[in-house]
């Protein structure tokens, strides 16, 4: 006999399996998890046109709120908690620029650590590993961007050069 398909990871279990679910016996889709940059302007709205350049399918799920140097911070929390307001109680990963900064003070007040999660130090590399892997688990998915963060990190040597 072949062994099982391997589960999918955005599928949970119906009622008819021992792990739980709805009565319905149904698997039921898990909601993937929305991204959230909040970061000095115009970092934001740069990081998540370059995430659309390479998955062009992630607008619904990829949002951006650019902070303006001279807004207050009570005016972007509203503005962010608009945006979260969206997201119809999707799972969240808040993404900032650099932690103590405003965008990174906002997105703590915003973020419940329990149905969203923040992560600072936002590049390109932690956004696109985010993007990949927004089907996963909250946690998990915060993990996987950390890491995509940090291995995106390094020395490179010159073109022509032994690295």
């Amino acid at each position: 006999m072949p062994p099982p398909p391997a589960a999918d990871p955005a599928v949970r279990p119906g009622a008819n399996d021992r792990g739980g679910g709805d009565n319905s016996g149904m698997p039921q889709t898990r909601m993937a998890t929305r991204l959230l940059i909040i970061a000095h302007e115009p970092l934001a709205s740069a990081l998540r046109e370059c995430a659309l350049h390479v998955f062009p399918d992630c607008g619904t799920d990829v949002q951006a709120l650019d902070v303006p140097a001279s807004e207050p911070p009570e005016v972007t929390l509203q503005a962010a908690r608009a945006l979260r307001a969206e997201q119809a109680g999707a799972p969240l990963l808040v993404l900032t620029d650099v932690a103590g900064a405003t965008p990174a003070n906002v997105a703590q007040r915003l973020v419940d650590g329990v149905h969203s999660r923040l992560v600072a130090g936002v590049n390109l590399p932690m956004l696109l590993r985010a993007v990949c892997y927004r089907a996963e688990p909250l946690d998990a998915l915060a993990n996987r961007a950390l890491d995509g963060g940090t291995q995106g990190v390094l020395p490179m040597a010159a073109a022509g050069q032994p690295s």
